[in-house]
């Protein structure tokens, strides 16, 4: 069995940090006057092609401009810009006196959803596991390595692959795992993209088994309809069951899926 998760969502909580900070950048383009809600901002991602919170930042802030009547063509929004402004909220910086640079933003709050001991659990029960995710890679081995403590895990991040639903990035996880091609690959995510992934990974290699395990980020766990309908977006994407936290996905319960 190969398992492999992605991060945001799954392994850290980023509802205070990557979506505060898509929030605060569409709320610093459109002047003050559009400010994103939670729901808002899942349901842009349920379309399943805004996994890029920069790109979703951006997409966002033409249509609170197209909604006044303006084309996309008047509106000046360098991506670039864009990118800028998000990561200095994200991701902040602060000059060391030894010349590097210290991250002071949202990403330094950002609670863990999962223990060292988990991955310590699969490697144990002789799981091949590793990271696809869209984050960057600085980002990623932040919290992989610094916050999480995994000594150099598999990772492939935005830096290395193209943005999911595209699967290239997993493929490219797998062959750099190693292992048999007989073997079954699951793929943790939290997104309807995530889920499109897996399905079409299995369009590309359908003779290979694929399997899409959803995990509830904790912004919708509320118990109530809006984490009801949630599971249900889920499971319409491609999801064979969701869970509430990635370490329910045990090497017993992998078996059975």
């Amino acid at each position: 069995m190969i398992v492999l998760f992605d991060i945001d969502g799954v392994i850290r909580d980023v509802g205070g940090s990557y979506r505060r900070a898509l929030a605060d950048t569409v709320e610093h383009f459109t002047q003050g006057q559009f400010r994103p809600t939670p729901e808002e901002i899942d349901a842009l991602k349920g379309e399943g092609c805004w996994n890029n919170d920069w790109e979703a930042s951006q997409e966002f802030t033409y249509r609170y401009f197209e909604a006044q009547g303006q084309s996309r063509s008047d509106i000046p929004l360098p991506y670039t810009e864009i990118v800028d402004f998000f990561q200095s909220k994200y991701r902040g910086e602060q000059a060391q006196s030894d010349g590097s640079l210290q991250w002071t933003g949202y990403i330094c709050d950002e609670p863990l959803l999962a223990e060292k001991a988990y991955f310590e659990q699969l490697t144990a029960a002789h799981v091949g596991w590793g990271f696809f995710s869209g984050a960057t890679n600085g980002s990623a081995t932040f919290v992989l390595q610094e916050r999480l403590g995994l000594d150099n895990p598999l990772l492939i991040a935005m830096d290395d692959a193209p943005g999911k639903p595209d699967p290239a990035g997993m493929f490219l996880a797998l062959e750099r795992l190693g292992l048999p091609e007989e073997h079954p690959v699951i793929y943790v995510g939290d997104t309807v993209a995530d889920m499109y992934t897996i399905v079409r990974a299995r369009a590309v290699q359908p003779d290979r088994r694929w399997i899409a395990v959803g995990v509830l980020p904790p912004h919708v766990q509320d118990g109530g309809d809006r984490q009801t309908q949630y599971v249900e977006i889920l499971k319409q994407a491609g999801a064979q069951i969701v869970l509430s936290n990635v370490q329910e996905l045990t090497p017993e319960l992998m078996a059975t899926v």
